[in-house]
């Protein structure tokens, strides 16, 4: 495939006779090329290529710390529910309410509220 399209071009070069020379653009610049500056369309274009990775880098953060937060949420409610199944296993069944304000069932059994 390499040679028929080295040939096709070999053929196109011999045909036209001359070697293929670069042709002068539609108004050209004649001073220092060195001074041409892209001027307030290349700022602009620079300028939104900034702001729009910004913004993505932004939406990106944002998505990720949104994973990281969920799947840990995810870890604790499977942990709480693996407990509550071990403690169910075991026989020892408590009040969630009453572990989660600080109560201790087992201080008090007759649930009747100390007066000091």
């Amino acid at each position: 495939m390499i040679h028929l399209t080295d040939a096709y071009l070999r053929a196109g070069v011999w045909l036209t006779g001359t070697a293929p020379t670069p042709s002068p653009t539609f108004g050209s610049y004649n001073g220092d090329e060195d001074l041409v500056t892209p001027t307030w369309v290349g700022f602009a274009v620079t300028f939104a290529i900034a702001l729009a990775t910004l913004l993505l880098i932004l939406d990106m953060t944002r998505r990720v710390r949104r994973t990281r937060y969920r799947s840990e949420i995810r870890e604790k409610l499977e942990a709480e529910a693996a407990a509550e199944a071990a403690a169910e296993k075991a026989g020892d069944v408590r009040d969630p309410d009453a572990t989660r304000t600080g109560a201790d069932p087992a201080a008090n059994p007759t649930g009747d509220a100390q007066r000091e």
